[in-house]
């Protein structure tokens, strides 16, 4: 396999921060990604080695800028649909965009001609405000449609269905989805805003009858308290719809029988989250990402969301491969992986230095280096690597505050000597919960250690699984090491 291109810094692309490489896709001897910032959507034909690049000026005329951030990408027959988001024209102005110019949008991109073609395009027209972008795309191969899952914006905000030979967009659902997966004969969307709380429920469609049902958001597999559920990506397998969200995995089926449970999985309190990624399947699991770094505040006080939660780092991005009862780490990376392919026997994993940035913190640039990592799959098979995660006890002692508090959910599999080394200021009780990703999910077990003030080494070796945490009592000035080796 031959890449041209697989490197890109920052160039022109007016946005907040950094974009990334999103929507890898291999289909019919065609390897797709856009570019963003910079609005580059990137079609390359590995039979022949030509490359193709295309700058969405079918929507508006240049200079664009964006592209897509959330991996909106679907393919059916000989085409490759792409959706997300650009400003065409972008204009940039005192730290600043202006939205008057910017459109959600859908193309299709034909392998056998290899052309372009815009099938549909929205906006509001608002210097301020702008139409849901397109963040999933989902086929519908009984009413042969494409779906699109719609959250970030202002406004047109849900599910829409849209035909792929007319262009015509239709809405199914006004409350805002910012992804979806299909299972069986359903699909599945996650509800809710993912900058005000994340995910507030899981509405299923029914392909065939055109009936929505409702489900409540999960209990936990380690019966504690869990907060802001950020929904990043969705998949499916073993008859279930996986929600990958910030601190965890909600997984199940309630069609067929099986509720909705949250599994904790490395929740930290900060934006440490399966976000800004997609979940692809892989020897019949899942394979995704939690990133350390993806979205953050720049400046202090600019923004309603809290610089210290944005931008303090606890540990690596992480590729995590799903296969229950199993969770375990297969590789470890930088600041955030933003999207996965699986081709010709590699994995396929784009990367970015720098988060996206908010408020009045936009650039005439992209801020990011960005570049595409090749790894075999044999990583699937292989131990882990060795991680190392390091977080202040500030944070889930503050997250008592919001009726949570328990941390962790660290996956051991694979690692052969895991311990915790606590730095406490005062004495205290530690209680670690273990528990697995069994479906239907198993009950967890408890284990209570005094801990005393100074340094404690905790040996993990003896739990399996995932393991999660509590404190007692609040000690604001520890700080916790959880090494996997």
């Amino acid at each position: 396999m031959l890449l041209g291109n697989y490197r890109f810094p920052g160039r022109y692309g007016p946005e907040w921060g950094s974009g990334g490489i999103f929507g890898l896709r291999y289909h019919d001897g065609v390897l797709y990604y856009t570019l963003a910032f910079e609005a580059e959507a990137h079609f390359i034909d590995l039979k022949g080695g030509d490359e193709r690049v295309y700058d969405f000026t079918l929507v508006g005329p240049a200079p664009t800028s964006g592209g897509d951030t959330y991996n909106a990408v679907e393919t059916v027959d000989e085409f490759i649909y792409f959706g997300g988001w650009v400003h065409a024209p972008a204009v940039y102005r005192e730290r600043r965009i202006l939205f008057n110019n910017k459109y959600s949008h859908v193309h299709a991109y034909d392998t056998s001609e290899g052309t372009v073609k815009l099938l549909w395009r929205d906006s509001i027209h608002h210097e301020t405000d702008w139409a849901g972008e397109v963040s999933d795309l989902i086929y519908d191969p009984y009413n042969d449609r494409l779906l699109l899952a719609r959250e970030d914006g202002h406004a047109n905000l849900g599910v829409y269905a849209l035909d792929r030979r007319t262009g015509r967009a239709e809405a199914l659902l006004h409350e805002p989805s910012p992804k979806g997966t299909r299972v069986h004969d359903s699909v599945f969307f996650g509800v809710g805003n993912n900058f005000t709380g994340g995910l507030r429920g899981i509405k299923a469609l029914d392909l065939i009858s055109g009936r929505w049902e409702s489900f409540r958001v999960a209990e936990s597999a380690d019966g504690r308290p869990y907060i802001r559920p950020e929904l990043g990506a969705m998949a499916s397998a073993y008859n279930r719809a996986f929600a990958f969200v910030r601190g965890g995995i909600i997984a199940g089926n309630p069609l067929m029988g099986e509720e909705f449970t949250f599994f904790r999985l490395l929740d930290f309190y900060t934006f440490y989250a399966p976000f800004r990624v997609n979940a692809i399947n892989v020897g019949g699991g899942i394979l995704t990402a939690f990133n350390a770094h993806h979205d953050a505040v720049y400046r202090p006080g600019s923004d309603g969301m809290d610089w210290w939660t944005t931008n303090t780092v606890v540990g690596p991005s992480v590729l995590l491969y799903v296969a229950p009862p199993m969770v375990k780490i297969v590789g470890a990376l930088g600041a955030r992986v933003t999207s996965i392919e699986k081709m010709d026997g590699k994995l396929l994993v784009a990367t970015n230095s720098a988060p996206n940035t908010g408020a009045t913190e936009a650039t005439p640039f992209d801020t990011g280096n960005r570049d595409i990592v090749v790894l075999d799959e044999k990583i699937l098979q292989e131990r882990p690597p060795s991680v190392s995660f390091s977080l202040p006890l500030s944070l889930p002692s503050a997250a008592k505050n919001l009726g949570a508090g328990t941390f962790g959910g660290i996956p051991l599999d694979g690692h052969r000597e895991p311990r915790m080394v606590l730095h406490l200021h005062r004495d205290n009780l530690l209680t670690v919960y273990e528990y697995d990703l069994s479906l239907p999910p198993g009950e967890s077990v408890a284990e209570t250690f005094e801990v005393r003030a100074g340094r404690n080494v905790i040996d993990l070796s003896a739990f399996s699984g995932i393991v999660s945490f509590e404190l007692k009592k609040p000690d604001f000035k520890g700080r916790a090491r959880i090494e996997l080796r």
